[in-house]
Parts: structure tokens; C-alpha cells; sequence
């Protein structure tokens, strides 16, 4: 391959030399956990997350590498798993890649050559990698949007970037480059007929990384087609619709640049949007921006859960009436037993957020980020690390519907070893896998330190400096980070602390005394000094317990809270409530107190809320009941974090709880 024309780094979002990033990617590898919450995480990914998920996926039950074996004429079959399968692969790849970053080890990078040559030998000459459509007879090329074929690019081309960014081998790359070639010959014509085509569009931030990575501008222009096109055409089914809703539910009916609301199937909007931002990232376009700090507001402000989970509905309509799945309905419209909230669009809303931190350099990205990782991302696997959710409510009451009613079923009372449909769990692994290439920036002149847990930092800063960090802390159940200098340049530069929105009345001092810096909660706080080896920074974040309420207008909340405690959301579940009681009969006082209790022995090492409760015994017959005076029996037992719950077999659970004022 001869066209790389740039020096090559090895960051998950590759924007080192994208000139409107304030905030600049550390590469894969500069850090690494130590100890901790998401040292105890990346473990598990290590151990079991990627090793069983390889299992399921090269076996028959996920019959993934089986696809591409078949199309590779080495092994007779017929493709098996949904049309969007190959790019559930290309992540697990991407996931196995980051675990090799870390800890080198050869066999892992002996597997991932082998997918990679069945994957080579099964695209076709022209550069085409589609097993849903080259095992079957029944569908061509590009011939309907349904199949999937830009979202499996997308995966392809983002997993062939980190595969060379880290391996520093061509031979994934390379097919990566053969697809893409492809694409740009196909879509980058004005046509009518390919013109609504580009939906699912994962193929944005792909296009945008290979651009990054060889040079070659015409990716960029691709990518920039794709966003073009959508709101373009008039919205009515032809050929390459059929078969799939139209509309708001693929984001189609309103140009980007004129959107002001987040609609339609919430995976499908927020892979488009974090493209977009890519895409940004490069160009420096004003309306792309503007449109996407409206899109990022409208999402965080009117259809974001209190865990960072989006996406209310599996079925419903936007305000413009056109049919959605799993995605976006009407603002503050946010229902908790039929909340959708799959976890792929749980972690394309960091992922966005992740890009817009970079674009703004302001720590309110940040927040959502850390917000969705302690929550309504780790909630999708469990704590083992072997069963998934895909939807992840806030409220679970047993035997309330039939949730085997219709094929490929993605809501389920309990954790499944395999779901149908597989995107959620590889996407949620390469998240875990790849967290650690988040928790630091580059800024201008020093760095950023967006999310906190024991690691070290080895990295160099943009004026070529090297700079090595230490940090300890047992965030996210105790709030003192602290951050020793090991090594640095002998000039001043910046290191910015990020103080989390919920984190008041923090204190930030520099060798044990006052850093003599507005400490703002939702902030940066940046501390620009001479450094020197030993240095030491304490943030000190009070861990309240807080009790959350949701805005007026969320009618499914009224009179209830939710509790939090620093970044981690709290529910309750019937396996801590006598037998036989059911989640509907919990109430709280107000003025409840609650204490604290460190529990590494439980659920992988949680910190527990105890205290007390009111259950009412009496709840009456019919949809509608006579009320007189409530009975009251009080009742000590506990709340759990969110993301730990259903790890103690089938269980009714709720997020927020009635409250007794």
C-alpha cells in the first residue's frame, strides 16, 4: 500500500491533525489501567468478554467467521445472523485488537491474521464484502438500503484503521481501502437512485478515519456526500426503500443543517451525528456544528434518561408522524417498563459526546460520557461478562407481557448468552476495551484528564513533550483522584481536571495547598504551572447521595425520584425485598437516610446504598381503586447500581420509586 502520506498514530479517533479539535485523541496505548473500576473491567474484557465472545461468534450458534467462510468457498453453508452481522464481526475484531494494544499478546494477533485472511479471500476483485448478499440468490449488490451494506463498511473500515494503527500491518487496511474504493465509485455520482441509499451510517466516521489514516481526501468527500444526501430527496418508497420505514426513522426528512431535533431510530441517528462530527473535525463547517450542538442539547435536554440510556421507544412515530423503532419519540416523553434504551445507542450517545468534548474542549461532553459508561453501558453485559441485554429499561416487572411474541425478540426479562440480534454486545465490548484511549486529551499546551480511575499515563504532549502521569483513586465509589507527575518538560503547561456536574463543593489543591483555581462544577478546572517530578494534584469530590427528580413535563415520573451517588445510578431489586413483594409496592421517604457500604465481595465489588423503605401491602383490584389511608410497612434493605442488577437471576427492578414527601 504507498498511499500513506502522513505520519501514522495510533488514536481510536485518529484527529491529531484535524484542525478544528481542541481536544486531541491520546493514542491506544498511552494508557493503561493499574487498579481500580476499570482496570477490574478491562480484566474482564480480557479474560472473558472477548475470549467467549470469540467463542460464540467463530462457533456455529454466532456462525459469524461461518459467513465468511462459506463466501470464501472454504466451508458449504448458507449465511446465518442478521443482514448487519459482518460489521457485529469487524467490532469484535476492533474489540480484540484493543485487548492485543495493551497486553501484546501474539496468539491474539495470530487469530485476528487468520479472520483476516478468510475475510480477503471471501471479498470479491472489485473490493465488495457483503456475506448477506454474496450467500444469498435472492438480493443484489446495493440493490435495498434494508441489507445493511453501509453499516458493515462503517465497522469494516473503522476496525481495518485501529487494526493498522496499532499492528502497523497493511493486510486488514487493505481490504478496508478495496470496499471503500468501491463505495466512492458507486455513491460519489450524483444519482437518484443511490441517493437515499447511505442510511445506518456508520460509513461516515469509517470513511473519515481511512481519510485520517492513508490521505486521501476523496474518503473525506464521500463522507461529506453521504450527510448532503440525506434530506434531499422526496421521502417515498422506491426500489431501494422497500422493505424498511422511511422517513424521520432514518433521519432522511430534514437536512442535517436545518435539524433541530433528534428523531427516528436512535442508533441510526447517533452514528450520524458522531460521523458528522468527524467530518467537522475537518472542515470546520459552521451549519455541521450548529446542527449538532442543537441535535446534542435536543438529546441530552429532552430525550436522555437520568442513566445516560436514549432511545424511549421500540415502537412508536416521530413529530412528524413517520414510524420509528428503537428510537427517539416526543421530548420529555420517557416511559420506564417500556423504555427501549439499547445499549448500542446508549454508547453512541458517549460516542457522540466523546467527539463534541474534542470539538469544544467543554467538560459537559465529558459528563454524558462517564454518565453512559458507569450506567446504561455496562447495564448491557453482565457483570461475568457473558450475557447481554440489548434493552435496558428502568423499571422490569416479571410476567407482564409475552416476550417471545414475535421473531428475533430483543427484549428480555433476563441476560442472554446470545442474542439474534448481536450488534449491542460486540460494541459494548470494544467500548470496554477501548475506554482507557478516553480518559485523557491533548489540549493546546498540555492535558486533559476527562475521566478518572487507577492508571498510568505515558503520552507525549503537542509541542513533542513527554509527559508521564500516575493516577490513584477508587472512583467511582470514593471521590479522592489522586495524580502524581512522574515526568514532564521543564516549561509550564496545562493540566485540566474535569469536575463533574454532580460534584459540588470539590476542593483542588497542588502539593497539599490550595491550587488557587475556580473549581466549577460541570467544568474544567485548569491548573497552568512550572511542573516538576513528584507533583502531586488531590481532587476531592464529596460523594453525596443525591435524590433525582425528572422535569414536570416527564409525566411517567411525577412524584417519584431516582438516587444517585456521584457518576452511579441506583435501583432496587426484589432479590432485596421479602418474598413475594412486588416492585410496584415500594415507596421512600423523602427524608430517608441511606448509608454507605463498600461491598467487594458482591457483584464484582459495588458500593451499596442502605436503608429504609415503606411497602405498601394493601394495593387493591382494577385500573382504577378507591384510596383511603395507605398501610405502611417498613422495610431495611438495599440499592444496588444500576449496571450490576439482573445478575442475581430473573428479578423485578425499578429505577425511580414513588416518593412520600
Amino acid at each position: 500500500m504507498n498511499t500513506i502520506s502522513k505520519i501514522q498514530t495510533k488514536a481510536i479517533t485518529n484527529n491529531l491533525e484535524s484542525p478544528y479539535v481542541k481536544l486531541k485523541s491520546i493514542n491506544v496505548t498511552d494508557c493503561k489501567w493499574t487498579e481500580g473500576f476499570w482496570a477490574d473491567k478491562f480484566k474482564t474484557a480480557e479474560k472473558v468478554m472477548v475470549p467467549y465472545m470469540g467463542d460464540v461468534l467463530c462457533g456455529d450458534v454466532g456462525h459469524a467467521l461461518n459467513n465468511f467462510k462459506i463466501a470464501a468457498g472454504e466451508k458449504k453453508g448458507s449465511h446465518q445472523g442478521m443482514f448487519w452481522h459482518d460489521g457485529d464481526f469487524y467490532k469484535f475484531m476492533e474489540a480484540k485488537t484493543y485487548i492485543y494494544a495493551q497486553n501484546g499478546d501474539d496468539k491474539l494477533l495470530e487469530e485476528l491474521d487468520e479472520y483476516i485472511r478468510i475475510i480477503g479471500k471471501a471479498q470479491e476483485k472489485d473490493g465488495y464484502i457483503q456475506t448477506q448478499i454474496q450467500l444469498r440468490e435472492d438480493a443484489d449488490r446495493y440493490e435495498n438500503r434494508k441489507y445493511h451494506e453501509m453499516y458493515n463498511t462503517g465497522h469494516l473500515l473503522i476496525s481495518g484503521c485501529i487494526h493498522y494503527r496499532i499492528t502497523g500491518q497493511e493486510n486488514f487496511l487493505n481490504i478496508a481501502i478495496k470496499q471503500a474504493d468501491l463505495l466512492y465509485t458507486i455513491f460519489m455520482p450524483e444519482t437518484k437512485h443511490f441517493g437515499r441509499f447511505g442510511f445506518n451510517q456508520t460509513q461516515i466516521m469509517g470513511l473519515v478515519e481511512l481519510y485520517r489514516t492513508v490521505g486521501d481526501k476523496k474518503y473525506l468527500e464521500l463522507a461529506e456526500r453521504f450527510i448532503d444526501n440525506r434530506g434531499k430527496y422526496v421521502v417515498e418508497h422506491h426500489s431501494t426503500t422497500k422493505g424498511y420505514p422511511i422517513g424521520d426513522m432514518v433521519q432522511e426528512r430534514t437536512p442535517l443543517r436545518e435539524s433541530n431535533e433528534a428523531v427516528g431510530h436512535a442508533v441510526l441517528a447517533l452514528y450520524y451525528y458522531a460521523g458528522a462530527a468527524d467530518v467537522y473535525a475537518e472542515t470546520g463547517e459552521k451549519a455541521l456544528i450548529n446542527a449538532l450542538d442543537r441535535l446534542w442539547e435536543n438529546v441530552t435536554d429532552k430525550k436522555m434518561y437520568v442513566t445516560g440510556a436514549v432511545g424511549q421507544a421500540h415502537y412508536g412515530a416521530s413529530t412528524s408522524l413517520d414510524m420509528i423503532e428503537e428510537g427517539f419519540i416526543d421530548a420529555f416523553m420517557m416511559p420506564n417498563m417500556t423504555a427501549y434504551n439499547e445499549t448500542c445507542a446508549n454508547l453512541c450517545n458517549a460516542m457522540f459526546s466523546f467527539r463534541m468534548l474534542g470539538l469544544h474542549g467543554d467538560a459537559k461532553y465529558a459528563d454524558i460520557v462517564e454518565l453512559v459508561l458507569y450506567n446504561s453501558g455496562l447495564s448491557g453485559i453482565s457483570i461475568e461478562g457473558k450475557d447481554y441485554f440489548y434493552a435496558n429499561p428502568l423499571r422490569m416487572i416479571n410476567n407482564t407481557r409475552d416476550y417471545h411474541a414475535h421473531e428475533n425478540v430483543t427484549e428480555t426479562p433476563n441476560r442472554e448468552p446470545y442474542l439474534s440480534c448481536f450488534c449491542c454486545p460486540p460494541n459494548l465490548v470494544r467500548t470496554v476495551a477501548k475506554v482507557s484511549g478516553w480518559a485523557y486529551s491533548l489540549s493546546k499546551n498540555g492535558i486533559s484528564v476527562n475521566l478518572y480511575g487507577g492508571n498510568n499515563l505515558n503520552t507525549t504532549l503537542l509541542d513533542g513533550s513527554i509527559i508521564k502521569l500516575r493516577q490513584e483513586t477508587e472512583y467511582p465509589w470514593k471521590g479522592i483522584v489522586k495524580i502524581i507527575v512522574e515526568e514532564c518538560k521543564e516549561s509550564s503547561f496545562e493540566i485540566m481536571m474535569r469536575i463533574p456536574q454532580w460534584a459540588k463543593g470539590s476542593k483542588l489543591t497542588v502539593n497539599g495547598t490550595d491550587s488557587e483555581v475556580e473549581v466549577v462544577p460541570g467544568t474544567f478546572a485548569t491548573i497552568d504551572r512550572i511542573w516538576k517530578k513528584g507533583d502531586e494534584i488531590i481532587l476531592d469530590m464529596p460523594m453525596e447521595i443525591t435524590f433525582i427528580e425528572g422535569h414536570p413535563r416527564i409525566e411517567e415520573v411525577r412524584n417519584q425520584v431516582a438516587i444517585k451517588r456521584g457518576p452511579i445510578v441506583y435501583c432496587i431489586e426484589t432479590p432485596d425485598l421479602p418474598k413475594d413483594t412486588k416492585i410496584l409496592d415500594v415507596y421512600i421517604k423523602r427524608d430517608v437516610t441511606l448509608e454507605v457500604k463498600d461491598q467487594n465481595d458482591f457483584l464484582g465489588g459495588v458500593t451499596t446504598l442502605s436503608g429504609e423503605v415503606l411497602l405498601r401491602p394493601d394495593i387493591g383490584e382494577g385500573m382504577y381503586r378507591r384510596i383511603d389511608n395507605p398501610k405502611w410497612e417498613s422495610y431495611k434493605t438495599q440499592f444496588v447500581p444500576y449496571y450490576a442488577w439482573s445478575n442475581r437471576g430473573q428479578a423485578e427492578m425499578t429505577v425511580f420509586i414513588p416518593v412520600i414527601w
